[in-house]
């Protein structure tokens, strides 16, 4: 059932989508916005002081071309010797010739200051007046409007006006002559929006403003306006040869970009300098960015909306087999046995869950089963169990009877002869060995069950134990006419075990064969097989009995269990024999398994033991049990002491009971 504020899968796969997206998108369009507008103003600040660098460049490149022009042109044959239409002639010919920012071109008599030829009319561009520079030098002056701002057109619009003037000799070498240029280096127009050239705005080194985007500025001092300082800083970072871009502001409110370089004053006689400045707004300078928010506006509603579209179309492939795969584990309790967990999806991961959800239930069914077998085999344990004490009670309630009769009987003096005594003694002497083998059996389950139960390994002969064993099972299988076979080989089996509790768990295993043979022979035999890693020693315990079905041979080795029967409940014993045998050889590092093809076809027991390999072991397996030996002597004794007496050996046939 849903809890409270809980919302579904499908939900919020598509909500969660749109509000993980949305602000980071969001924020990049922020970041990316914020790093074009950085990125605009280092890219106008950059092409600005190029800009200024290349308008300086180009102002001294075309002084000195005027000034090479007007050189050779003072120095022409027809100015010296030409009639006045040949100089006119020539005159407006080198105004075709020359650059458009070239304005007039006037020849002028240096003595009377008459006009001899000009371009621009009977205007003199230019004052003669003596002395006059030295050969081969041109003359540059200024022309900058009045400070009232009352010029006209076309001093507003045509900027940085020069006049330069060459001498022209005559021909006998006579100074006569002046041929003077007027051109305007710049001319102030609008730039097309996002040009990144900027206008032009030229400084003197006493702050004299020789041209400005606004006409009415020319010829006045920057130190009239507000930010004076921030241009004497620029000149003075200038006057040091730095070429760089800065903010500042010509106008009110209006913020401006300019980039700055300086070059040598062109008129003054002495070194000075110009500064030039490329100047535009950064309104101008971040022309781009419009249209830059425009498409990531476009840019955020198109992704935005396409992530909605990309979340309900991939809903139904991811919420649908959650919700499948719910719906069929929530309502697993009432499907059918064979209906399956639905697998028909079209992303693998989810058939791989699906599977896995199967295999699960599998699993989980499957565990049910073993539980309700184990349930199962635990109440039949449980019943057993009962059933082994009430077993037990027989056993124990007849020997003692038994001893208790005979007792009585000798103590009494009921007997008829002194024989008579000795034959009761002797029957209630065999009873209690009889009741010390049961009761030494429940001794050592509850010590199994405990995990107390504990062995002292040594090395020792197995051939030797096996024929002490079978000399004293042998009168018991002579008795019942049955068959010994014996093949033990002639070499001495080094094995390391506990001796007198292998010696017991081989008794159990020789009189149960014995037990449940009636005709035909026991087989005892010892095979060796060797591996790579280790070598062992395999006896085989082979009789024709009883034999026993295969599907009741895995209880055997479990504690009070009998496989019951007919042909098999007149046979008396505990049932903790084979449980008690397993447990001691596999605490000396063995194992023991049991095989019958079924009911009367005979059973074979097999003991493995790890045998000693001739590396040395022995000897430091000898030494370390000297060791003990040595160190707590008492002890040791004490244990063997214990074995003697709860195992003696010529009655240890009647130890176990199966």
């Amino acid at each position: 059932m849903a809890k409270f504020r809980q919302s579904s899968f499908r939900r919020i796969l598509v909500t969660r989508i749109l509000l993980l997206f949305v602000p980071v998108l969001l924020l990049g369009e922020l970041v990316a916005l914020n790093k074009a507008r950085s990125s605009l103003l280092n890219t106008a600040r950059q092409n600005l002081t190029e800009s200024a660098v290349l308008k300086g460049e180009k102002i001294v490149n075309e002084i000195a071309t005027l000034k090479t022009s007007l050189l050779i042109a003072s120095k022409t044959s027809v100015l010296r010797s030409g009639s006045e239409d040949e100089v006119q002639k020539f005159i407006n010919q080198v105004v075709q010739e020359l650059p458009s920012y070239v304005e007039c071109s006037q020849l002028s008599d240096l003595q009377n200051g008459d006009i001899i030829a000009s371009s621009c009319g009977d205007k003199a561009i230019r004052e003669p007046k003596l002395p006059f520079v030295a050969d081969n030098q041109v003359e540059i002056n200024a022309v900058l409007p009045p400070k009232a701002g009352t010029t006209g057109q076309r001093e507003t619009e045509n900027q940085l006006q020069m006049v330069l003037s060459a001498p022209v000799y005559s021909q006998h070498g006579q100074l006569k002559y002046i041929l003077s240029m007027q051109s305007s280096l710049y001319k102030h127009t609008k730039n097309h929006p996002g040009s990144l050239t900027g206008s032009t705005l030229v400084i003197a080194d006493d702050g004299t403003i020789l041209a400005h985007p606004i006409p009415e500025r020319i010829n006045s001092n920057i130190q009239e306006y507000p930010d004076a300082y921030r241009l004497q800083s620029i000149i003075q970072n200038a006057m040091t040869g730095q070429s760089n871009s800065v903010n500042l502001s010509f106008q009110e409110g209006k913020e401006l970009v300019a980039g700055y370089s300086v070059i040598s004053n062109p008129i003054a006689k002495q070194p000075e300098k110009w500064i030039i400045l490329a100047v535009t707004s950064v309104d101008n300078a971040l022309f781009g960015l419009e249209e830059i928010k425009l498409i990531l506006i476009v840019l955020t509603v198109g992704l935005i909306g396409a992530t909605l579209l990309a979340s309900l179309y991939l809903a139904p492939y991811l919420a649908g087999p959650v919700e499948e795969l719910r719906d069929y584990v929530l309502n697993i309790h009432s499907h059918h046995a064979a209906q399956t967990v639905p697998q028909t999806f079209k992303i693998r991961e989810f058939n791989q869950l699906a599977q896995a959800i199967d295999q699960m239930f599998d699993r989980l069914k499957a565990w049910a089963e073993e539980l309700e077998i184990a349930w199962k085999e635990a109440k039949t344990a449980n019943q057993i169990k009962s059933q082994f004490l009430a077993t037990t009670s027989h056993e124990l309630r007849n020997p003692l009877n038994i001893i208790i009769n005979c007792v009585r009987l000798v103590r009494e003096d009921m007997c008829d002869s002194r024989d008579e005594e000795i034959e009761f003694l002797k029957r209630a002497d065999e009873t209690a060995i009889h009741l010390l083998g049961i009761i030494n059996d429940l001794l050592d389950i509850s010590k199994i069950e405990a995990g107390k139960l504990s062995v002292v390994s040594v090395p020792m002969d197995l051939r030797q134990t096996l024929l002490e064993v079978i000399n004293i099972q042998s009168v018991n299988v002579q008795q019942k006419g049955l068959q010994l076979k014996t093949m033990l080989g002639d070499e001495p089996i080094p094995v390391k075990a506990d001796a007198a509790k292998l010696r017991q768990v081989l008794i159990n295993i020789i009189g149960n064969a014995t037990k449940f043979t009636d005709e035909g022979s026991i087989a005892i035999a010892t095979k060796i097989e060797h591996d790579k890693s280790n070598s062992q020693v395999i006896v085989s315990i082979k009789d024709t009995g009883l034999g026993i079905e295969p599907a009741q041979q895995h209880k055997l080795f479990r504690p009070f269990v009998r496989v019951d029967g007919s042909s098999t409940r007149k046979f008396d014993g505990t049932g903790l024999g084979l449980a008690i045998s397993r447990n001691l050889i596999e605490l000396m590092g063995g194992s023991i398994t049991l095989e019958s093809a079924g009911l009367y076809q005979g059973t074979t027991v097999k003991i493995t033991l790890p045998l000693i390999r001739e590396n040395g072991e022995n000897v430091k397996t000898t030494s370390e049990a000297e060791k003990m030996t040595e160190v707590n002597p008492c002890s040791q004794t004490q244990e063997t002491k214990s074995h003697e007496d709860n195992y003696p050996l010529p009655l240890v046939e009647n130890t176990f009971k199966s």
